[in-house]
């Protein structure tokens, strides 16, 4: 999605909630998808996603760090993405969950060559909530058009979007298989990490659509 727009915002001044891809994702472990999950400190009542913090004791950077070499050590492309989880979990030590996910989208998107602008929500001073939150970021940033996950199709208001002269669109993903695990395509369902790794620089051939 993020090659898509002309700017990107990341929604940070919204609650957390749990369950999410926020704090977790998938890789594959021998050919199987597996939670690697970033460890939350106790959250508060609707406490925001810029004010949750990783719960550092349990040495997640560590685990995270040899989890992935040990899935992916043996990839094709492994290699020339090393330095950047060196730097995801070894030249780092993250504290705040939001800081952690901007970093590391950016990083992943200058690997991707992806020129998009970024702007955190908490930095544009919104109103509202839900919907309206959306069409106050969207009228702050002069934008005409909003992209949206599929998912949100299940809680957006058109009708909002269309009173304020905003084009509402969804991006629908639908992408191509791709070599997995011993050669197997297995599922789409799994970190961009997993395509870096058996793709190389062919990786936007296979999430760009």
């Amino acid at each position: 999605m993020i090659h898509q727009v002309d700017t990107f915002v990341f929604l940070e001044d919204v609650q957390y909630t749990k369950r999410d891809w926020r704090n977790r994702n998938k890789i594959l472990i021998n050919g199987t998808p597996k939670w690697i999950t970033v460890p939350i400190k106790q959250l508060a009542f609707e406490q925001k996603i810029c004010d949750t913090n990783i719960f550092t004791i349990e040495n997640w950077q560590q685990k995270h760090y040899k989890m992935l070499q040990s899935a992916y050590s043996k990839s094709p492309y492994y290699k020339e993405y090393k330095l950047m989880l060196d730097d995801i979990y070894i030249k780092k030590e993250w504290i705040s969950l939001s800081e952690l996910n901007i970093y590391s989208t950016k990083l992943i998107c200058n690997e991707l060559g992806i020129n998009t602008k970024f702007i955190n929500s908490a930095d544009l001073k919104t109103t509202g909530t839900k919907d309206d939150k959306l069409i106050d970021i969207c009228n702050r940033l002069g934008a005409t058009h909003y992209l949206s996950g599929p998912s949100a199709k299940n809680y957006i208001d058109p009708n909002k979007f269309i009173k304020n002269n905003i084009i509402l669109e969804y991006i629908e993903y639908d992408y191509p298989p791709y070599l997995q695990y011993k050669g197997e395509f297995i599922t789409h369902n799994v970190s961009i990490l997993d395509v870096l790794f058996n793709c190389g620089k062919d990786t936007p051939k296979y999430i760009w659509r």
